[in-house]
């Protein structure tokens, strides 16, 4: 099975529409968003996806509420700040990262074979003992990283389960 993995679009509308649109042509079963939508508008963007959407809060996401109803109104799950997800018998965290230190310790707790995170606004793919460790970088164009870096090629992240294989690809 096919994941999309993508975080911290803030508001990025084109690149959300790029995103969507190379979700589809992977034939993605889910996309799993690791927070940072900001509008909650920006969510109903993801209509257009022929796949499930699955996604946490970000420390930007202060309109809880818009974002909850967007989500149920396409037919998403969003489930606050952390999920624990099965997929494939594929034990999957996704936290959004705002805390590296339990960031890190749910990565430490090695009770998941795959952890989801953003925030960083950085490209991550590291395995750590037996868990996959992925960030897809940041998903809005021209958004600075925590060192205030501007990263320049926003992008997302294909995962194929079956294969324990994953890309990045660029928006």
């Amino acid at each position: 099975m096919n994941l999309g993995i993508i975080s911290d679009t803030h508001d990025d509308l084109p690149s959300l529409k790029n995103a969507i649109k190379k979700f589809n042509e992977n034939r993605v079963s889910y996309v799993i968003h690791a927070g940072d939508y900001v509008f909650p508008g920006v969510v109903k963007e993801f209509k257009h996806l022929n796949s499930k959407l699955i996604g946490v809060l970000g420390n930007n996401d202060g309109e809880k509420l818009g974002l909850l109803k967007n989500f149920q109104e396409i037919g998403g799950e969003l489930y606050g700040e952390f999920c624990h997800l099965e997929l494939d018998e594929f034990k999957i965290a996704i936290y959004h990262g705002t805390s590296n230190k339990l960031t890190e310790a749910i990565i430490a707790s090695q009770m998941y074979d795959l952890v989801i995170h953003g925030h960083t606004h950085k490209k991550r793919d590291e395995k750590i003992r037996d868990t996959l460790v992925l960030n897809p970088g940041c998903a809005h164009r021209e958004f600075p990283n925590i060192e205030g870096n501007i990263e320049t090629e926003p992008s997302v992240i294909i995962f194929d389960t079956t294969k324990m294989d994953y890309q990045f690809v660029k928006l």
